[in-house]
C-alpha cells in the first residue's frame, strides 16, 4: 500500500504536498464560509460562482497548460506556480484581516488562483512519473489522493475553529505559508535521481496532437465522459455541505468544517484501497460512478446532522475510488511524451465543468433546497455509469452473455480488435474488458 514511500524523492514530495494540502483545504473552507455568511446572506449561487472562477481557467487554458507541462522542466515550473499561489493567498488574507474585503475581491482572487492552478495542475499530476517507476505510478497517484484527502481531515476542521477564534483572514495567511512547504520540498529533491520523461516536440501542431491522441483512444474517451458528468454536477461538495449545515440543520462554522473532515475519512479509505491495487481498471471507474450516485441519494435523504455526516463517509469513499482509478488509468496507459497534454484535458474536463455545474447546483439549492442539489449529484453518478457502459458496449464491442446450467452470472465479452478480454466470475457482476493500447 505504501511502497512508493520507499523512494526518497517521493517521500520528500509527499511531505511537502501534505502540508500544502492542509492549507489549501483550510482556505477553501474559510473562503466558502465568508462568502456564504459574511459577504452574502447564505447565497449558494455566490459560492458556485467562486468555484466557477477558480476552476474555469483550466478549461480555457488546457491546450497550453498541457503543452507547457510536456515541454518544460516540471520541477522548476512547480516552484513558480506554488510561489504565485502563495502570494495570492497572502493577498486575500491581508484584505480580509484589514476588513476591506468585498465579494468582488473574492471573485478576483479566485480567478487569479484559477489561472495559476491551470498551469500547475497538469505539471503536478505528471511530475509523479519523474519520482517513481512506471510500476509504482498507480500506487503513487493513489497515495497523492490519500494525502490530499487526508489533509481534508485536518484542514476544514482547523479552518472552522480558526475562523471562529481569529477570523477567516488569518486562515488565508496560514495557507500562504504552507505553500512554502512544497517549494522547500522541491529544492530538497535529488535531481540526479529524477526519471526524466520524453519532452514534447517543438514542431508545429503539438497543441492539437493531444486531442488527436485521445480521439484514437476510446477507453480514455469513456473515462473522460464519466469525469465530465460527475465533476460538473456531482463534485460540488462545498455547496452541498455548506447549505446542508447552515440551511437544513442550522449549524455553525465548526459543524460545517467538520462535515468536510468526516467525508475525508471515506475519501482516504478509498484512496488507500486504490493504492493496494496493482493497476487501474475501467470496471472500477463504472462501479465508482454508480456507487457515488447511490451514496449521494442516501445522503440527500438523511434526516439529521449526525446521519448526514455518517453518510458522507460513503460519498467520500465512492468519489475517491472513482477519481483515483480514473486518474491512474489515464496516466498509466498514456504515452509519456503525451502525458501532460492528456492530463491537462483530463483536469480541464474534471475541473473546467465546474463553471457550468456549480452555479446550476447552487441555484437548485437556493430554489428547491440542498437536498435537491444532492439529488442532482446522485443523478450525475448514475448517468455517468450508464453512459460509459453504453459507450463500452457500442464502441468497444462488449457483449453481455448468460451461461445456462451454472449459477447465474453475467459475463462481458470483448469482440474487438484482437486485444485480450478481461473476464471475471463474480456472481451477478458486470465485468468489462480493459482496452489498452
Amino acid at each position: 500500500m505504501f511502497r512508493s514511500l520507499s523512494v526518497v524523492n517521493y517521500r520528500i514530495w509527499f511531505a511537502g504536498a501534505l502540508v500544502s494540502n492542509i492549507g489549501t483545504w483550510m482556505q477553501r473552507t474559510a473562503q466558502d464560509w465568508i462568502v456564504l455568511t459574511q459577504l452574502t446572506d447564505h447565497n449558494a449561487t455566490a459560492v458556485g460562482i467562486v468555484m466557477a472562477l477558480q476552476f474555469g481557467p483550466q478549461l480555457v487554458l488546457m491546450p497550453w497548460s498541457g503543452l507547457i507541462a510536456d515541454r518544460f522542466n516540471r520541477r522548476r515550473l512547480l516552484i513558480l506556480t506554488q510561489s504565485l499561489m502563495g502570494l495570492l493567498a497572502l493577498g486575500l488574507g491581508l484584505i480580509t484581516v484589514t476588513g476591506v474585503a468585498e465579494l468582488w475581491h473574492v471573485y478576483l482572487f479566485a480567478l487569479g488562483l484559477g489561472i495559476v492552478a491551470a498551469i500547475d495542475a497538469p505539471a503536478r499530476q505528471t511530475f509523479v512519473s519523474e519520482l517513481v517507476s512506471e510500476d509504482n505510478l498507480p500506487n503513487a497517484v493513489a497515495l497523492n489522493s490519500a494525502s490530499f484527502n487526508g489533509a481534508r481531515l485536518i484542514g476544514p476542521a482547523a479552518a472552522g475553529l480558526l475562523t471562529v477564534a481569529v477570523g477567516a483572514g488569518w486562515v488565508f495567511i496560514i495557507n500562504a505559508v504552507t505553500f512554502g512547504a512544497t517549494v522547500f520540498a522541491m529544492t530538497l529533491l535529488r535531481t540526479e535521481q529524477l526519471r526524466r520523461q520524453p519532452r514534447a516536440s517543438r514542431e508545429r501542431g503539438q497543441l492539437l496532437a493531444g486531442f488527436r491522441y485521445v480521439s484514437h483512444r476510446p477507453d480514455i474517451v469513456a473515462v473522460l465522459i464519466t469525469v465530465f458528468l460527475v465533476g460538473t454536477f456531482g463534485f460540488n461538495f462545498a455547496i452541498f455541505t455548506a447549505t446542508m449545515a447552515t440551511v437544513e440543520f442550522q449549524m455553525g462554522a465548526s459543524e460545517f468544517g467538520l462535515l468536510s473532515s468526516i467525508m475525508a475519512i471515506g475519501s482516504v479509505a478509498g484512496a488507500l484501497l486504490a493504492a493496494r491495487r496493482g493497476r487501474a481498471r475501467l470496471r472500477l471507474v463504472v462501479t465508482g460512478a454508480f456507487t457515488f450516485g447511490l451514496s449521494c441519494l442516501i445522503a440527500a435523504l438523511m434526516p439529521t446532522y449526525l446521519t448526514f455526516a455518517i453518510s458522507l463517509t460513503f460519498v467520500g469513499l465512492s468519489s475517491l475510488t472513482l477519481m483515483t482509478t480514473a486518474n491512474a488509468y489515464v496516466q498509466t496507459t498514456t504515452r509519456p511524451a503525451m502525458r501532460g497534454r492528456v492530463m491537462a484535458l483530463y483536469m480541464a474536463i474534471f475541473a473546467g465543468g465546474t463553471p457550468l455545474g456549480a452555479p446550476l447546483v447552487g441555484w437548485v439549492a437556493d430554489q428547491y433546497g440542498p437536498r435537491w442539489a444532492l439529488g442532482v449529484a446522485a443523478l450525475s453518478g448514475i448517468l455517468a455509469a450508464a453512459a460509459v457502459l453504453f459507450w463500452m458496449v457500442k464502441y468497444l464491442s462488449l457483449r453481455v452473455r448468460y451461461r445456462p446450467g451454472v449459477s447465474p452470472r453475467l459475463r462481458l465479452h470483448h469482440d474487438g480488435d484482437g486485444r485480450d478480454a478481461e473476464t471475471a466470475t463474480r456472481e451477478i457482476a458486470i465485468v468489462e474488458a480493459t482496452a489498452t493500447r
